[in-house]
């Protein structure tokens, strides 16, 4: 894949649109210089040109690019599709943060719903009465971007690794209670299964206990701990429960905490006994 070393994209007010495709770019390339322009030169041998001239990545001309889901592309989306994988090493993880961050900042730039971070990158360019340079701020935006970007693909990495790990304890399963050596986000892989609650260490020390919701949608639990023990701690808790080790039932009754895994185990258990 050729990686470009310089862009052409347009000048004047910038938005989260160009920002970001060269942010994505710079990321490609660290060495990435950018021309800022109001027309596209008749030269731009060696150049990228995005969000402008109306060629591969500007989404201003005639011919309209849409997602599979019908939400439409912008420059930003149309630098992703092509260079995201390559990027992040994964095309599960590039098409994960396009669903999840670009195509809402595409549907904006488009003319769609306000979103939160093209609002924020859009207040970098100097007020209407400053003297500062516009090119000095995009490169501030852009900087901006590139440490967002760095920090989805981190977190997005990290995700794919805990749906590993999670899979492997649901193949492990027992009496529909997931047990995990470490923490890790589980809710998008057990949400949908025959899992009721999941145990895992606590950053706090001992173990916690958390029931699982019905639904992706809901924060309704398939089971909750007894209504008799929500928003109890230590001594009452254990004299409620009758298990000791238990420290603290979330008012709710979605989260428990417990000092070992043997009183976190008993207390799932219990109360998959009192649910029934």
């Amino acid at each position: 894949m050729k990686i470009f070393e310089k862009g052409i994209t347009h000048g004047g007010k910038f938005h989260a649109d160009d920002v970001f495709s060269t942010a994505v770019l710079r990321m490609l390339c660290p060495g990435f210089t950018v021309k800022r322009v109001l027309s596209v030169p008749e030269d731009t041998e060696g150049y990228i040109v995005y969000d402008i001239g109306g060629g591969e990545f500007d989404h201003h001309g005639e011919e309209i690019k849409y997602r599979p889901d019908g939400r439409r592309y912008a420059s930003f989306g149309l630098i992703w599709e092509r260079y995201g994988a390559y990027l992040t090493g994964s095309e599960e993880i590039k098409n994960s943060i396009d669903e999840d961050f670009i195509a809402a900042m595409d549907e904006s730039d488009n003319g769609g719903e306000k979103e939160v971070v093209s609002t924020i990158i859009s207040a970098f360019n100097p007020p209407w009465n400053s003297s500062d340079s516009s090119d000095d701020a995009f490169e501030e935006a852009v900087d901006t971007a590139v440490t967002i970007l760095t920090k989805l693909i981190a977190h997005e990495a990290a995700a794919k690794e805990a749906d590993a790990e999670v899979r492997e304890a649901l193949e492990a399963m027992e009496n529909g209670i997931v047990i995990l050596k470490r923490f890790a986000p589980w809710s998008k892989i057990l949400v949908e299964t025959d899992a009721l609650f999941v145990i895992y260490p606590s950053m706090r020390g001992g173990y916690n206990v958390q029931g699982v919701p019905v639904s992706k949608e809901s924060r309704e639990l398939k089971i909750a701990f007894p209504e008799k023990w929500c928003g109890l701690e230590n001594e009452r808790l254990v004299e409620a429960s009758g298990i000791e080790g238990l420290k603290f039932c979330h008012r709710s009754g979605f989260l428990l905490a417990a000092d070992t895994f043997e009183a976190a185990l008993d207390a799932a258990e219990k109360a998959k006994e009192q649910n029934r």
